[in-house]
């Protein structure tokens, strides 16, 4: 009798081991802290999840999940969650993040060697930091220009030739970084600034608005509008136009002598996030040089940190990112987010209507 209880036991001990045994893998799956990275959807979106993420998940034992959108999505998110925020780290269009700064969305970011390596103009404030650097200038459909034997653009007043009626896609400056500045642009040109753009909203219907063929809410529908032809000429970013390629589109950068302007992607730690110290690793891990080293290689996104290794493959796309910001423009964002309803109201009235 005793010999069946032990046995019995033995058989229950063994069953009930090898349960906790199989339940051991999906315990600790479950313990594995989880962070939500905000960040441009795409290729953008895949480069991070499969090249970039891997090394810090394994390394801290972390799962990081990409919420993907564009920035002005990701701070609608983000800003009707505050105080209890679902991401942890964001990336936003540089002009984008200084609104967040000023709605108290981000934390300070953490003292790290990474972060001392970022030199101060790509810093934000105290809360933010570029993680890869961009210019917005023009692009243009080469197939077109061959055929039509265009010369190839120079100049941000190329918008408004008349050559190029209906050929012109222009990303709404409401909703577009890539409209912003496009329109700025024109506005210094004609004689504004960031503190009076009368200069353009007046010029505009009868210069670069005659040429317009669609103003687009985003850059998503150009590659569409490229194999069509719709598209000869628009505003865009040289790491833009490397992706474009990549797929096939035939399409090349041109930077215009007025200059370009900056568009650098940052990044912040959300204020009041549930990791808050993991939420920190995360944004000085995207700013070591083995980061963005692989974000370069992989994705042609041009590094902020300068000590960020080059190989044949992308040292001339670093280099010529060098002599764009040589001449590039940088926006006054405080200046213009304060203004930029009002703005936006008038353009959708009076340019879009």
């Amino acid at each position: 009798m005793n010999n069946v209880k032990r046995s019995a036991l033995f058989g229950f001990c063994s069953l009930g081991c090898a349960c906790l045994g199989a339940l051991l893998p999906v315990t600790q799956a479950l313990a594995e802290p989880t962070l939500y990275l905000g960040m441009n959807g795409g290729t953008m979106e895949r480069l991070y999840a499969d090249k970039v993420l891997p090394a810090f998940e394994k390394a801290n034992n972390v799962k990081v999940v990409i919420v993907p959108g564009t920035s002005a999505d990701i701070l609608a998110k983000v800003q009707a969650s505050k105080g209890n925020p679902q991401m942890h780290v964001m990336f936003l269009d540089d002009g984008i993040m200084y609104r967040a700064i000023a709605m108290g969305l981000c934390d300070k970011l953490a003292d790290s060697p990474p972060l001392a390596q970022i030199p101060a103009k790509g810093r934000i404030k105290e809360q933010a930091v570029a993680v890869s650097l961009g210019v917005t200038g023009l692009a243009y459909n080469t197939r077109l220009f061959t055929e039509k034997g265009w010369n190839t653009p120079t100049s941000w007043m190329d918008l408004a030739d008349p050559r190029f009626k209906d050929k012109v896609v222009f990303q709404s400056m409401a909703s577009s970084t890539f409209g912003l500045h496009g329109f700025l642009m024109f506005n210094r040109i004609q004689g504004g600034s960031e503190a009076d753009v009368e200069p353009g909203f007046k010029a505009w219907p009868n210069t670069i608005g005659r040429n317009v063929l669609e103003y687009i809410p985003s850059s998503a529908k150009i590659s569409e509008m490229l194999q069509t032809d719709e598209a000869a000429l628009f505003p865009l970013t040289p790491t833009q136009v490397t992706a474009l390629k990549i797929k096939g589109m035939p399409v090349e950068y041109a930077q215009p002598k007025e200059g370009s302007v900056v568009l650098n992607v940052a990044e912040c730690a959300i204020a009041q996030n549930t990791q808050p110290e993991l939420a920190q690793k995360l944004a000085a891990f995207l700013l070591t040089p083995e980061a963005q080293a692989i974000a370069l290689e992989e994705g042609d996104q041009i590094p902020s940190n300068p000590n960020t290794p080059t190989t044949d493959k992308t040292r001339g796309q670093v280099e010529a990112m060098k002599r764009y910001l040589e001449t590039a423009i940088a926006v006054d964002w405080d200046q213009v987010n304060e203004q930029r309803p009002a703005w936006n109201a008038r353009w959708n009235r009076s340019i879009e209507r």
